[in-house]
């Protein structure tokens, strides 16, 4: 059956409705259902499916980014060893949080389950975004919580050598903690274990609302390696009708080469509800879209991206529930978007000039 970019998805379509495999597909969606580290709600590993079920309802022509299906969009399997190893690693990391929680030393053979199985996901993240990369595809890794991309962004980093890498992190939190909850690869330690593990890293932060004093000093310790765009300074921008402003500041902070790793609580939690630690405030959709946009015409470069912390309600115990669920509804438009973003830095571009009404 011939491919059809306004008709209805195919059941068995691949991500979007799309037929593309992963040979032609140039942007590549890794699958991390991995949440063992969650402090709070859980879901997150129903992400990956949850948005690829949802992302059949896409129009693909966007209104932003045009039809950004053309580049070729396809999602590989995860593992089933992965599965596993989330079942069983969140057993023993629920054990170490109970144990913080009723004031008693967590049992260190738990703890050190719940390190091993993040060197394990580590190393298989980065194994198949380097392997994406060095065939130039672009990396595109789905969360699971905010742990995952940690090898994603160690890949794109050793790809590029010697040149910084920028990390644009929208999210609700700082994730600058060390070892929270006594878990080294916490998902609320990834952005203080990607300075420790990339050199080369410039952190440029925004959409925070919610953090600790001790991750606070590190940004005022670390001008040079991190700047923050706090929640309640960009809402100070909107209300003086000045976010467009602050967009443009946020994309000159970043060097030439940019990842873009996105916490979806970075958003207002009427856009993600489900999700494990929402927070009220946040960015509107709009507002993202605009540094999306911004981005995308300013010259620098998107190496790789991840996008975590989608979680179906708790209610969304079968495929259809989830592929209906408002969550991984905006998580698949949300993606579409960073996916179209990162091509148009890349050169791919597939406009659609619209109409444009008097007046605007």
């Amino acid at each position: 059956m011939t491919f059809d970019p306004d008709g209805p998805a195919l059941a068995a379509a691949g991500p979007y409705g799309l037929p593309d495999t992963l040979d032609d597909a140039s942007a590549i969606i890794v699958p991390v259902p991995f949440e063992a580290t969650v402090s709070f709600g859980t879901g997150t590993m129903h992400g990956p499916a949850a948005i690829a079920l949802a992302s059949h309802q896409v129009d693909l022509l966007d209104a932003d980014m045009g039809h950004v299906y053309r580049c070729g969009i396809a999602m590989e399997d995860a593992p089933a060893w992965l599965v596993a190893l989330n079942d069983d690693t969140r057993i023993a990391a629920t054990r170490v949080i109970e144990a913080h929680t009723a004031g008693v030393v967590p049992d260190r053979a738990d703890l050190a389950a719940v390190d091993a199985a993040g060197d394990r996901v580590n190393a298989h993240v980065h194994e198949r975004v380097a392997d994406l990369l060095a065939r130039g595809k672009l990396p595109v890794v789905v969360g699971g919580d905010h742990s995952v991309p940690l090898g994603a962004i160690v890949a794109c980093a050793r790809h590029l050598g010697d040149k910084p890498l920028g990390i644009l992190h929208l999210d609700a939190h700082l994730d600058l903690r060390d070892a929270y909850e006594g878990f080294r690869w916490s998902h609320a330690s990834i952005m203080k274990n990607v300075l420790d593990a990339v050199p080369t890293a410039r952190l440029v932060q925004f959409g925070i609302r919610d953090f600790s004093r001790g991750e606070l000093d590190l940004v005022r310790d670390n001008p040079g390696r991190i700047t923050t765009y706090f929640d309640s300074q960009l809402r100070d921008a909107r209300l003086r009708g000045r976010f467009l402003e602050a967009s443009q500041a946020i994309v000159a902070a970043l060097p030439d080469d940019v990842y873009l790793s996105f916490d979806i609580d970075g958003l207002d939690p009427v856009l993600c509800p489900s999700t494990g630690t929402p927070v009220p405030g946040g960015l509107s959709f709009d507002e993202l879209v605009s540094v999306l946009v911004l981005l995308s015409q300013s010259g620098k470069r998107v190496v790789g991206l991840d996008l975590v912390e989608v979680a179906p309600p708790g209610e969304a115990d079968d495929d259809d529930a989830r592929a209906d669920c408002w969550d991984a509804n905006v998580g698949a438009r949300l993606l579409y978007k960073m996916i179209g973003c990162a091509q148009r830095t890349r050169g791919v571009v597939f406009d659609e000039p619209l109409p444009r009404p008097p007046g605007l």
